[in-house]
């Protein structure tokens, strides 16, 4: 009875444990603190806009405009067009980030 009741005990320990490293980890994973733009763009954006930003990127749009092609995608003349973001897990603070950094590249 002793050894039911310790397993019991320890199976319930380890779901707490384990349930509130997940929502740790969920809440962290948005957090823009914890945001690495640089890392991001160099995974996600440097095929397509160069590792100065120099290609299809107009540096002299608005945030705003940029932002939301971050987020929703935007279609341009020809293919590739940028594909949207928001869906893979890219927030507002995300983009505004990424937009940041990539001005700064452009510099």
């Amino acid at each position: 009875m002793k050894t039911l009741k310790m397993m019991t005990l320890m199976a319930v320990v380890a779901l707490l444990v384990g349930g509130s490293a997940l929502i740790s980890a969920a809440a962290g994973a948005n957090n823009a603190q914890d945001f690495d733009a640089a890392a991001t763009y160099k995974a996600k954006c440097v095929a397509c806009h160069g590792a100065a930003a120099e290609k299809k990127f107009n540096a002299t749009s608005s945030d705003a405009d940029l932002v939301t092609a971050v987020l929703k995608g935007k279609k341009g003349e020809k293919p590739p067009f940028m594909p949207a973001y928001e869906d893979k897990g890219i927030n507002e603070e995300h983009a505004k980030a990424l937009v940041a950094h990539m001005k700064a590249l452009k510099q």
